[in-house]
């Protein structure tokens, strides 16, 4: 009768593992990256408002200001049009008005970044009375 005898290379490699397979590591890594890379910039494309909400008189009525920003980069404060410096006065004028509101309209064709400098603007003048207007023209994605 025959035994059976494996060969001696069978047996070598026994030793246990005694480094760290890193690549499922490094998978991983990769992956929270990528999440990082995709989610940071949105983040950081944000304009922190407060937003109060104060009753106005009733015996005064209400002064609506609307801002509105064109499909060209134009914007306009109540029809006339402004520049940056021009708005920002303007604005302190409107937040100077106890019964004074704002109201921002954007064009839907509009670029993302001339709004939010219009409302970095915005910000900076200290309104605090502030509306929008139009959000049902804005195409899903």
């Amino acid at each position: 009768m025959r035994r059976f005898r494996p060969a001696a290379s069978a047996f070598a490699d026994d030793a246990p593992i005694s480094g760290i397979n890193t690549t499922p590591l490094i998978d991983v890594m990769l992956v929270l990256l990528i999440m990082f890379v995709i989610t940071i910039p949105p983040m950081m494309n944000q304009v922190p408002m407060e937003m109060p909400q104060p009753a106005p008189d009733r015996g005064r009525p209400v002064t609506v200001h609307r801002l509105e920003l064109l499909r060209d980069g134009a914007t306009l404060l109540d029809g006339v049009a402004v520049d940056a410096k021009t708005l920002a006065a303007r604005l302190t004028a409107v937040r100077a008005d106890p019964q004074a509101s704002l109201v921002i309209r954007s064009d839907a064709d509009s670029r993302y970044g001339p709004f939010v400098e219009v409302l970095a603007v915005v910000k900076r003048a200290g309104i605090t009375r502030l509306g929008f207007e139009g959000n049902a023209a804005f195409k899903e994605l």
